[in-house]
């Protein structure tokens, strides 16, 4: 679905994966496994029960907890997924979800570790499976060829959710298109383990954005013309502050703090801000300016992280 240039509907947007695509791939390479007389084990693993509850009782893998399941491979065709990324990873190595899993879009940016027949491979959580049952996971044709020969088409395999993978650098914000001082939308990545919340100061206070399905999170009744001092808490209690995100629609910007890790200990404002700007790599927006504020403890696991108050 194209995003509105004016107020956009309320309701996510449909899914934009290719099942037929999948499909044709995994069929065709399983009727050629057939033939060649491979007989394949599956196991279906059924979402961790420690895993922090979400809507209906939807969870995204719980770190450090393995899952027994199957794999199958598609092909997302350089798209970001149902998590409105705006391309796929460079390394091409990510994973599509059930719905039980991908929990309505709070699985987004966490990683996996999967392991086949062939060794484990790391993938980004970046779409669902509306078809998969849970412990049924759809890796990339990419990632699919570090754990198993792509011939097989489904393979069984262990996953499982990772706590505080290496990140690839600070924050990014993008301000989704039909964005205005009435509606605001973001999409945050770049920020290793699954959000638990975002958001956004307003008047003397934080306002808690809605997540949605499609990943962005949303105040329904906007925030202001900007700029914005957005803050993001994840999974693991790791909170942090970016400062001066600009309402400027479909670009992306990076902020000057990352998630957790070399610059986003706990400091004051003034020591965090850099002595010269940063130019902004990633597109043409200015660079917002950003400040860490706390940070979790790193052996908080998912079920016992506390949602932040948003009135604070």
């Amino acid at each position: 679905m194209t995003d509105a240039s004016t107020h956009p509907p309320a309701t996510g947007r449909p899914l934009r994966r290719s099942r037929r695509g999948r499909w044709l791939a995994a069929v065709g390479a399983a009727l050629l496994a057939g033939a060649l007389g491979l007989t394949l084990t599956l196991r279906a693993g059924a979402v961790p029960a420690c895993a922090a509850p979400l809507r209906d009782g939807l969870a995204p893998p719980a770190a450090g907890v393995p899952n027994k399941g199957k794999a199958t491979f598609y092909d997302s065709k350089g798209a970001g997924g149902n998590c409105s990324y705006p391309a796929a990873p460079a390394d091409r190595r990510y994973v599509a979800l059930g719905p039980s899993e991908y929990a309505a879009g709070a699985a987004c940016g966490g990683h996996l570790d999967v392991t086949g027949p062939k060794g484990t491979v790391r993938v980004l959580v970046m779409d669902q499976c509306p078809e998969c049952p849970p412990g049924h996971i759809d890796l990339s044709r990419e990632a699919f060829a570090r754990i198993a020969d792509p011939v097989q088409g489904v393979v069984p395999v262990t996953y499982r959710a990772v706590a505080d993978p290496p990140l690839p650098g600070p924050l990014t914000f993008r301000i989704k298109e039909g964005s205005s001082r009435w509606w605001f939308a973001v999409l945050v990545a770049d920020h290793g383990n699954p959000l638990r919340a975002v958001e956004v100061r307003q008047g003397g206070r934080w306002r808690a954005a809605d997540r949605q399905d499609y990943n962005y999170w949303v105040v329904p009744d906007g925030a202001g013309p900007g700029p914005y001092t957005i803050r993001v808490t994840d999974t693991r209690g790791h909170r942090v502050t970016a400062a001066g995100i600009r309402l400027a629609p479909g670009k992306v910007q990076r902020a000057d703090v990352r998630m957790y890790g070399r610059s986003s200990a706990t400091r004051s404002p003034a020591a965090s801000r850099p002595s010269t700007p940063r130019p902004t790599v990633v597109s043409a927006a200015p660079t917002p300016s950003a400040v860490a504020t706390t940070t979790g403890s790193a052996a908080l696991a998912p079920a016992a992280a506390s949602t932040p108050g948003c009135g604070d």
